[in-house]
This record gives structure tokens, C-alpha cells and sequence, in this order.
């Protein structure tokens, strides 16, 4: 019996498992301090669902305690309501289909099974710093070498976002053949122009790439001159495949439910450089490991798109965003360059001199009692740099505002 040695190249544990075994170490030996801290790590949502999804839910629930609307097995697709729904609302005049949507359990899970439909041997190029994600699930795929003293993997094309180029990394000059593109961006909280996501589909229709296009965060960009789909962009259709996800912006991490957008037009090669349709190959993956979100969920999903659902939707974020507004300021009255938290609800700080990343993580567990998450566990450029969620309570924000300026 042998195991997947790829998993023994793995760092000794994912970021935010890591996160949590040293606050569970700092709780333990300081119980008296315990009920002062705030988590604002990990970026999972804290306000309850809209009450057009509670109340869509409550109503397919019901369905499903009646014989004559009873439902078993699903479409592993994804229900026509809520496909046709998603095309509506979010990609109305950007020619995507119903069918080209696939409906899961998160985009977390996507971004990792895309590579089921990826042969070995193609080069990955991943921005850095990073959603840990897109790296570990590369190196269980045996997609890299080891890692070096810095945790940078053999084989991958790291692309730095630095303060310098905004951070949205440089086109490579070396040909890749997958890259991972996330915006807005986790862990930097920033977006990337048109003019940026025109020169990526570019590259990637003269080198045959395919950019997988994580769009988590759209829903919290502020500024009307900045895509929220890679589909935008004109071209995308032939390189791109983006996933999307109703955890952030209609409070579903605990109910989980996503979606991923495969265009009809998009393809890669065999071996032999005949062209074979991706739209198909997901959609035979999908259909073989995957049984379908619940009935209840799809139903709460589609209810995010009702006017009572925008509406809540709406206020969700203009919460959320009102605690970034907050964050960013309480930093910047404290001296540190702060990107991000303008239009995604991640603040992205430079931590003071003399700190390094995981340094400011301890500092600000022993000092004020808060959970942040350091920018190092992103990826060799994020050392230096901190991020904090505004995924909180406005108490909870305002606190945290009050002990930042106290350090």
C-alpha cells in the first residue's frame, strides 16, 4: 500500500489550522484574558443570513417534508433556477449561458478540483502572496518539486505583488500555461484595472494559457471602473474559467454554496494537440464526484437575487465595508501604510520596522488580544505584511480600532 507522497512536500500545516493551534496555545495558558479576544483572521462572516434566504430555505425545507414536492437526487449541475438566476444577475450581456454554470459546495473546492481536468507537465504560475489554496492543492497534484528554505515550490512561476506594482503582478516573461488570478485580491484586499485584466488575456490567448479567475470578492468592489468578471474582458471567453461564491457576500460559510463558469468556447489539447473542450471534461468530473448542492440551498442562493435579497445582500456589504473603512483608518492614525479595504474587506498592513510578519502576529495576541493573520502565511512576499478581516461585528471593529491605537 503506498500514499500520495506528494502530501509529505506539504509546509507542516495550512495557514489558518496553524492560526488556530496557536491561539488554542495562547487561550490555554491565558484563560484569564480569554473573553477579550477578537478574531479577525480567518475571513468567515459573522452577520445571520439574509431573511429572503432564511426564509427560501425554511419554504424548501417544507417542500421536502411533503411527498408531492419531494425532492431526492438533484442535477449534479445544479438546479435550472438557480443557473438561470446567477446568468441573469450576474452576467446578463457578458454571453454566458445557464449550461456554462456549474453549481457546488464552495469555490475553495473548485479552485482545488480544477486540476482534476489538467494533465502533469504544464507550468503554473501563481501570484505571491497568495490564497494558500491554489499552492498546496498544486503540490497534492504533484504539480512541484520541494519547497526551499522560503517555502517557495520547484516548478511553480511565482509572480510577486508588491506595494510597487499595486499589487498586480507583472505579465511573466516566461510562458505559463495555467495562472492563478485572484481579484479582488485575498490576502491583499486590491483590485486589478481593465487595462491589467486585458494585458493577462492577452498573454494568455498568445501563449495558449488558461487563467483560472477567482472572483470570490466581486461583490464588494466599490469602484464601477472595476471588472468583476474576468468575462468582461474581452477575449476571456477563450482562456478563462472564473469561480465564484455566495459565502462572503450572502453570509454562506457555514451553508456552503458556490459556482464555477466554464465557457462552451474554451479548450486545451491531448498529447497530440487535438483540442478538447473543458466545458466537457468538468462537466464529466462534476457529474462523477460531485452529487449536487442540497435543494434547500440552491433555493437560498437563488433567493440572494430576489429585490428583498439584494437589498439584504446590499446591506451585508455596506456593513462589512463600513468595518473596513474603520480598520484602514485606525492603521493609518497608528502610522502604518495600509493598502486594500476599499474594495474588498480585507485591510492589508505593513507592519511596523523591525516586525516581521509572524513577530506582529504575537504582538497583537499578547498585546491586544487580536487575531490577525500574517502575511508570510501567504507566501514569501507577503513577509512584512499583516491582514486583518472586516468579516466582524461593528463592536467588535470598533474595539479593535481602540487597542490598535493603544499599541
Amino acid at each position: 500500500m503506498n500514499i500520495n507522497e506528494n502530501f509529505l512536500k506539504l509546509k507542516a500545516g495550512y495557514l489558518f489550522p496553524e492560526i488556530g493551534r496557536r491561539v488554542s496555545g495562547w487561550t490555554e495558558a491565558n484563560p484569564d484574558k480569554t473573553s477579550k479576544l477578537i478574531r479577525c483572521g480567518i475571513g468567515d462572516v459573522t452577520e445571520p443570513l439574509p431573511q429572503a434566504v432564511r426564509d427560501a430555505m425554511h419554504a424548501a425545507v417544507d417542500e421536502q417534508g411533503e411527498r408531492d414536492t419531494f425532492r431526492g437526487y438533484g442535477p449534479e449541475q445544479g438546479y435550472d433556477f438557480l443557473r438561470d438566476a446567477i446568468v441573469e444577475n450576474q452576467f446578463a450581456g457578458l454571453n454566458i449561458s445557464a449550461d456554462e454554470v456549474f453549481i457546488s459546495d464552495g469555490s475553495k473546492c473548485d479552485t482545488g478540483n480544477i486540476l482534476d481536468i489538467f494533465g502533469h507537465g504544464n507550468k503554473i504560475a501563481i501570484t505571491d502572496p497568495v490564497y494558500p489554496v491554489y499552492v498546496d492543492t498544486n503540490v497534492m497534484a504533484g504539480n512541484t518539486g520541494d519547497a526551499d528554505e522560503n517555502g517557495a515550490y520547484e516548478g511553480l512561476i511565482y509572480l510577486p505583488c508588491t506595494a510597487e506594482n499595486g499589487f498586480v503582478p507583472a505579465i511573466p516573461s516566461e510562458k505559463a500555461d495555467l495562472i492563478y488570478l485572484c481579484y479582488p485580491n485575498n490576502p491583499t484586499g486590491t483590485t486589478a484595472t481593465r487595462e491589467q485584466l486585458e494585458a493577462w488575456v492577452a498573454y494568455a490567448k498568445a501563449n495558449d494559457a488558461i487563467i483560472l479567475y477567482d472572483a470570490a470578492y466581486e461583490a464588494f468592489v466599490q469602484d464601477s471602473t472595476i471588472p468583476r468578471s474576468i468575462f468582461e474582458i474581452e477575449g476571456a471567453h477563450d482562456c478563462a474559467i472564473e469561480f465564484r461564491s455566495f459565502s462572503k457576500n450572502g453570509g454562506f460559510t457555514g451553508v456552503r454554496c458556490a459556482y464555477t463558469v466554464i465557457p462552451k468556447t474554451l479548450t486545451a489539447t491531448t498529447s497530440t494537440g487535438e483540442p478538447v473542450s473543458l466545458h466537457s471534461l468538468w462537466n464529466r468530473r462534476h457529474a462523477t464526484k460531485f452529487n449536487g448542492a442540497s435543494y434547500p440551498v440552491q433555493r437560498g442562493a437563488a433567493a440572494v437575487f430576489s429585490p428583498e435579497g439584494k437589498a439584504q445582500v446590499s446591506a451585508l456589504i455596506e456593513h462589512y465595508m463600513g468595518n473596513a473603512a474603520l480598520l484602514r483608518q485606525a492603521c493609518q492614525d497608528a502610522g502604518l501604510t495600509v493598502f486594500g479595504g476599499e474594495n474588498a474587506p480585507y485591510v492589508w498592513v505593513q507592519c511596523p520596522d523591525g516586525v516581521d510578519s509572524w513577530g506582529m502576529f504575537d504582538k497583537m495576541l499578547e498585546e491586544a488580544q487580536v487575531v490577525i493573520t500574517p502575511g508570510a502565511g501567504f507566501g514569501a512576499a507577503g513577509e512584512g505584511y499583516f491582514r486583518i478581516s472586516s468579516f466582524n461585528t461593528r463592536e467588535n471593529v470598533q474595539e479593535v480600532c481602540r487597542r490598535i491605537a493603544a499599541l
